[in-house]
């Protein structure tokens, strides 16, 4: 998945912290150190009309930078936060119009699920990897970032087997 230069800078990097037992979670977060992942931040952000558009650009970068996304934009529903409110995620992909809807409870917390399939569009058509959500044991009252790994599958297989993830 990732080059051996790529390996050894991030093992050095984290060298200090090799004793450390690391949980499932953590080993998910440390995806992105690769290179090969990108987070969706589960707690606050500054606010989600500027939130989706950097997410979608290190999601393009991880790519590859094969597609290109443009003119993010959050259209808002009608009413308030209170009990939910249904938006549109709007952007360019390659000039095409993608439209993904999304339910905001705050102004500064994204909607997961509308994150992850944004995320998805990052990929081109003919790359053999694709974007998988990446699934792992939780511990109840914890907050968690959603995961979403680039991968062929046999990465994706590799991650499932050696590190006990389930990839969506």
């Amino acid at each position: 998945m990732v080059s051996e230069e790529k390996l050894r800078s991030v093992l050095e990097d984290f060298a200090e912290y090799a004793d450390d037992e690391l949980d499932h979670y953590e080993a998910a977060i440390a995806l992105e150190s690769f290179g090969v992942a990108v987070s969706v931040h589960s707690d606050d952000i500054d606010s989600i009309h500027y939130g989706y558009e950097s997410l979608l650009a290190r999601a393009t970068e991880v790519a590859g930078g094969k597609v290109t996304i443009t003119n993010v934009r959050l259209v808002e529903g009608e009413g308030d936060f209170d009990n939910g409110r249904d938006d549109l995620l709007e952007f360019e992909r390659d000039g095409e119009l993608v439209s993904i809807d999304a339910e905001h409870l705050a102004d500064d917390y994204y909607d997961h699920e509308a994150a992850c399939n944004a995320i998805a569009e990052t990929a081109h058509d003919d790359d053999p990897r694709s974007w998988h959500y990446v699934d792992f044991e939780r511990e109840p009252h914890r907050l968690y970032d959603s995961i979403m790994v680039l991968a062929t599958p046999e990465q994706a297989q590799a991650l499932h087997e050696r590190l006990g993830f389930t990839l969506h």
